[in-house]
C-alpha cells in the first residue's frame, strides 16, 4: 500500500530518512487544488463531494479491503492517535493517509484516481481553512473515534456500518464548521 502512496506522489520515501506525506503544493497538474486556490470552492461544496464519494468508498472497502489495506489504515489511525497523545494535535498528513488507504482498499482505480486528486484540493483547504479544528483537542478525539468506527466496520466487514460510520463523520465536520 505504501508503494502505491509513493507511485501515485501522495509519499516521498527518502533512503535512509523514512516516509513521508508529500505536499500537493509539490504536485502540478490538479485542477481542484487550482480551483481551491482562486477560491471557487467552498468548504461546504468539499464536504459535500466527500459525503458523496467516501461514503460509497468506506462501503465498498468494507467489501473488498485485504490484510494489508486493514494493517495500511490501522497505520495512520495510530499515527493520528500518537500525534494527539504527544503534541495535542494531528497533522493533516496521517487523516488524508487514513482515507486514502480505504480508497486503495476498493481496489477501484477510477475511484483511487478521483480520491488521489480530490485529496489533494482538500489538503489546500485544510490548510486554508481547516487549521483550527486541527488544534481543538475534543474534536480531535472525536475525529479519531469516527475513524476508528469506519476502521472497525471495514475489518467486520461491515458494508452499511461502514457507510454510516463515514456519513457520521463528515456530517460531524459539516456542523463543526456551520456552528463557527
Amino acid at each position: 500500500a505504501i508503494n502505491k502512496l509513493v507511485t501515485l506522489g501522495l509519499l516521498d520515501h527518502r533512503q535512509g530518512q523514512g516516509t513521508f506525506v508529500s505536499s500537493p503544493e509539490a504536485r502540478e497538474g490538479n485542477p481542484l487544488a487550482a480551483a481551491m486556490g482562486t477560491d471557487e470552492a467552498t468548504l461546504d461544496d468539499l464536504l459535500e463531494v466527500r459525503m458523496g464519494m467516501e461514503c460509497n468508498t468506506a462501503k465498498i472497502a468494507a467489501q473488498r479491503a485485504t490484510d494489508s489495506d486493514l494493517k495500511a489504515m490501522l497505520k495512520s489511525l495510530e499515527e493520528m492517535e500518537d500525534d494527539l497523545a504527544s503534541t495535542d494535535k494531528i497533522g493533516t498528513g496521517p487523516d488524508t493517509a487514513f482515507h486514502m488507504a480505504v480508497a486503495f482498499s476498493t481496489k477501484n482505480p477510477v475511484l483511487i484516481h478521483l480520491m488521489r486528486n480530490f485529496y489533494d484540493f482538500l489538503f489546500v483547504g485544510i490548510k486554508k481553512n481547516l487549521t483550527h479544528m486541527y488544534m481543538d483537542r475534543q474534536a480531535l478525539e472525536d475525529v479519531i473515534g469516527h475513524h476508528r468506527a469506519v476502521y472497525e466496520a471495514i475489518k467486520r466487514r461491515a458494508p452499511q456500518e461502514a457507510f454510516d460510520a463515514m456519513q457520521l463523520h463528515i456530517e460531524y465536520v459539516q456542523e463543526y464548521f456551520r456552528s463557527r
